[in-house]
């Protein structure tokens, strides 16, 4: 009896590691899930293209013709409105006012690529905080 407590093992079990890659899987598969199941729920901001057809026209008198608010940003981040310099701060409460004025106009926001996007954001969020729900872009090109 003692023999057999004393006595070793002389078989030597060898496992090679491995890594159990089923709950990192599992967890893939319920993401991946998710998104499919919530990307259709979701409500993309989009924006309306003009119509290519109506290169002939110039831009400026469209303008004029369908807005009477014009937002114009230049490349140094200077904002006027109907050609009025205002800062971002008090461009929310001319949006008001215009807004009570004639609540069916659009605004137009002619917008220089060279601007920062930070001033093209405060732009759209007074003329959001402002009550309209569309907004034209134009986007300038550069002039040298």
């Amino acid at each position: 009896m003692a023999r057999h407590l004393f006595q070793r093992k002389t078989v030597v079990e060898s496992e090679e590691p491995s890594v159990n890659l089923t709950p990192l899987i599992d967890v893939v598969f319920v993401i991946l899930i998710m998104f499919i199941v919530v990307a259709p729920i979701l409500e993309m901001e989009k924006i309306q293209l003009a119509d290519a057809s109506s290169k002939n026209k110039d831009i400026q008198t469209l303008a004029k013709e369908n807005s009477l608010v014009s937002i114009h940003v230049f490349p140094d981040d200077t904002i006027q409105i109907n050609k009025i310099n205002v800062s971002a701060d008090r461009l929310g409460d001319l949006l008001i006012e215009a807004k009570k004025i004639n609540p069916d106009i659009i605004p137009q926001l002619y917008y220089d690529k060279r601007a920062t996007f930070g001033t093209y954001q405060s732009v759209k969020n007074a003329v959001e905080f402002a009550g309209f729900e569309e907004l034209d872009l134009v986007l300038q090109p550069p002039t040298y």
